[in-house]
């Protein structure tokens, strides 16, 4: 289950990338719901700990069981072993479109899952999305939030990795959603395995380039999470507020932005240089993959 921590902070790392023209607009606006580190992390001291101590077993006892598994796996296994859990995985997605309303995209996740299985051998082959059916993103987390259930303080929990409070109740429910949980532990630890193995490269970029990795990675989870929750749209109140409190802060959200010349100027300037920070990260990220890749084969 460590490796899972790993995971999530291979998304969180990503996500940053995703959401920065979501994180510069919102800086052109000002809003009375704005959350302080302290009231999004309360728990900083004892995450803090945990996030290290997560980093020490990854050092010592993930990375060297990696090495071993990149040298004797070649890429295009590895490939079909993740395209097998991501398949099985597909089952959650469904029931949460279900769950959230989604019965457009339940349609098309099902569709995803039945090709997958069959033609795609057991999900080994990615068929559906060679034919244009994306694969999607949706776990109980997310309709949680969709429900209207508060998002609760940021966690960094032993093993684990980064959570929330809503997080906990969500990941409980996807385990027992996923059919992989029920299979013997030597295929649940190849699935960990194969997730920390692709997570290799990108990982090292985040230690070599964030000034703080622990605050990097807990707030590219929680923009990650937001941008998930949204679909790709989100907002500029804070989702850790209730129901009716987020209403009221978004109407007064969009009462408050700055519409005159000089705050588009300022929002151009930001965006443009969003964008040169956007490009040297993607260079980044390409370098070290390709630094990376030889000695994977």
């Amino acid at each position: 289950m460590y490796h899972k921590a790993k995971k999530n902070k291979i998304l969180t790392a990503l996500s940053v990338l995703c959401c920065t023209s979501v994180l510069v607009l919102s800086g052109c606006a000002t809003t009375t719901t704005a959350k302080t580190s302290s009231e999004i992390d309360p728990y900083e001291d004892f995450n803090r700990s945990m996030y290290s101590f997560n980093e020490t077993l990854d050092e010592y006892v993930a990375e060297p069981i990696v090495d071993v598994y990149n040298w004797i796996t070649p890429t295009f296994v590895q490939t079909g072993i993740g395209n097998f859990f991501s398949n099985l995985k597909d089952i959650n997605v469904v029931i949460n479109d279900m769950l959230q309303a989604k019965f457009l995209q339940s349609g098309e996740d099902t569709g995803r899952f039945l090709l997958n299985t069959t033609i795609g051998l057991g999900g080994l082959f990615d068929v559906a999305t060679e034919v244009g059916l994306e694969k999607h993103e949706e776990d109980f987390d997310q309709t949680f939030a969709v429900w209207g259930i508060p998002q609760g303080p940021y966690l960094v929990l032993p093993v684990l990795g980064p959570t929330t409070g809503r997080g906990i109740s969500g990941t409980i429910l996807d385990t027992a959603a996923n059919p992989a949980s029920y299979v013997g532990y030597p295929i649940q630890a190849l699935s960990l395995l194969n997730e920390r193995a692709n997570a290799e490269s990108t990982l090292k970029v985040v230690d070599e380039a964030a000034l703080d990795p622990y605050v990097f990675t807990r707030e590219a989870f929680l923009q990650m999470r937001k941008n998930l929750i949204t679909d790709g749209k989100s907002t500029l109140t804070d989702d850790t507020l209730d129901t009716d409190d987020s209403k009221a802060a978004d109407k007064n959200s969009k009462s408050s932005i700055n519409i005159d010349p000089a705050g588009f100027k300022q929002a151009s300037d930001k965006f443009s240089n969003a964008e040169k920070s956007f490009n040297a990260t993607a260079r980044a990220f390409k370098a070290a993959s390709d630094k990376l890749e030889p000695s994977a084969k």
